[in-house]
């Protein structure tokens, strides 16, 4: 439904003056309480508001804008779902330049992206398998490879470790979603190791990145290119017996066509190296592949908070706008979207997924564009249910809330945005954030930070102790 923007700003801040002041009673004293036993350093703020009114039930400091890490994807979902629709599917193609004759292609073939965050190796082996299967033997030409349907980003987001997978490369052409198969074993008095690209059914060795073993305890991993290939070394004190990790790909275009030149072969059709292209040549579809329909691309990307699938989606979305739709630029057309569409605001996105440092929200915007968008396209359909967490921070067994909501996590953020229906069937929606960017920020590109795991940990607690109190308070 819609929402008057003035009043439920203003009934945000309202509330929050009423918890400051203490005249809501034991309402406001307890959630107090509750966020001095997290024990959080830093910010905590929140918001929660009746769906169907937008009347605001409780804050604190609602309209201070918090990195909302992976709660972003909630807003690049509406942003997609408005613009695009939830039928939505993403294309790969291969392309022929000239015409087929007696099995041979007397032209080019074209591995054409179209943007797909989902495209997998099985996939590109079922293409290999159709392209044979409807004639084609031989290819005179080049085999071409083109990833300019999104703009190139290197990475997604620049502090975070060169080796976490969740940090890779954008581009029109994702396979794997832009991640490459590492896996080590002890041979004798060394080790064994080895890059893929696995699927389910297919495992192709990737050959255009390659690791070696370096003698020594740190760092963990070292990158470079060279000649367009990638190039790992990982430290061989760190390895212990054995074991396996997805390392990002930097060269998506390259990549892909490596896997596809191999598939191909196994079905008896030799193609030259890839080339990768910038611009796209005409020529005739031979064969393609639709992903899932966007709504069904959107519930796996919430469930399993896929940096790469938001970051395509958003991309894509802004590309349909006609909107700048380069990384940085893409989260700043997003950002001009919302404020748009919520008649003001000052919510900043540099990215799709909130893996940037500096993307910000407040509790009372990302309620609001819940409460105002999310019903019109069924966002809490596509949202994961929520788990609550008793003191200790385990997941409870037994629980009576019904709560749709995407998590996020960084070094010391940790937010929660969705809706939940108490007890009597009333339905509230929420956002919850805390973080504390100090600690963030000196924690910059490094994975695991001392005492980064117990402080969300404590955050999620309270997350699910103020939602417990919603329940009982509005319910």
């Amino acid at each position: 439904m819609a929402i008057d923007r003035r009043h439920f700003l203003t009934a945000a801040s309202a509330a929050a003056l009423t918890a400051v002041g203490g005249g809501a009673g034991w309402a406001a004293g307890g959630a107090e309480d509750l966020v001095a036993q997290a024990g959080l350093s830093g910010e905590v703020s929140y918001l929660v508001a009746d769906l169907k009114s937008g009347l605001v039930l409780e804050s604190r400091n609602p309209n201070l804008g918090m990195p909302p890490a992976s709660t972003a994807k909630a807003i690049t979902s509406l942003y997609a779902l408005e613009t695009l629709g939830p039928e939505y599917r993403f294309r790969t193609r291969v392309i022929a330049t000239g015409p087929v004759r007696g099995g041979t292609l007397e032209g080019d073939l074209v591995l054409a992206g179209g943007g797909d965050p989902t495209l997998s190796t099985d996939d590109l082996g079922d293409l290999a398998a159709r392209l044979v299967a409807k004639g084609v033997r031989a290819v005179r030409g080049r085999l071409l490879v083109w990833g300019g349907a999104l703009p190139y980003a290197a990475q997604i987001a620049g502090d975070q470790p060169v080796y976490v997978s969740y940090n890779p490369s954008v581009s029109g052409l994702i396979l794997n979603f832009n991640r490459v198969y590492f896996e080590w074993r002890r041979a004798g008095s060394g080790y064994q190791l080895g890059m893929d690209a696995r699927g389910e059914r297919f495992q192709p060795r990737a050959y255009s990145t390659d690791v070696a073993l370096a003698q020594r305890q740190s760092p963990l991993f070292t990158y470079s290119e060279q000649g367009g290939k990638e190039h790992w070394t990982v430290a061989a004190g760190a390895l212990g017996r054995g074991g396996s990790r997805w390392l990002p790909v930097r060269h998506p275009e390259l990549y892909a066509g490596d896997v596809f030149q191999t598939l191909a072969r196994a079905q008896g059709l030799d193609l030259p190296a890839p080339q990768p292209v910038s611009s796209l040549p005409r020529g005739e579809i031979l064969v393609e592949r639709g992903s899932d329909p966007l709504g069904r691309i959107l519930v796996d990307m919430l469930k399993y908070s896929t940096n790469v699938t938001a970051e395509a989606v958003g991309m894509t979305t802004s590309v349909a706008r006609g909107a700048p739709a380069a990384l940085g630029r893409s989260g700043a057309s997003m950002s001009g979207w919302l404020t748009q569409r919520l008649g003001g605001g000052g919510a900043r996105f540099v990215d799709h997924s909130g893996l940037g440092a500096e993307t910000r929200i407040s509790a009372s915007e990302m309620v609001h564009a819940l409460a105002a968008l999310g019903p019109r396209v069924g966002l809490r359909g596509l949202m994961k249910g929520f788990k609550l967490r008793d003191d200790d921070g385990k997941i409870l067994q037994n629980q009576s809330l019904r709560v749709d909501a995407k998590t996020g996590t960084l070094n010391f953020v940790s937010s929660l945005a969705g809706y939940m229906t108490a007890p009597d069937g009333t339905e509230l929606v929420f956002a919850i954030f805390t973080g504390d960017l100090a600690r963030r920020r000196a924690a910059a590109q490094v994975e695991q930070p001392a005492g980064g795991r117990d402080w969300v940990r404590r955050s999620k607690i309270l997350q699910s102790r103020l939602i417990e109190r919603w329940a009982a308070l509005y319910g």
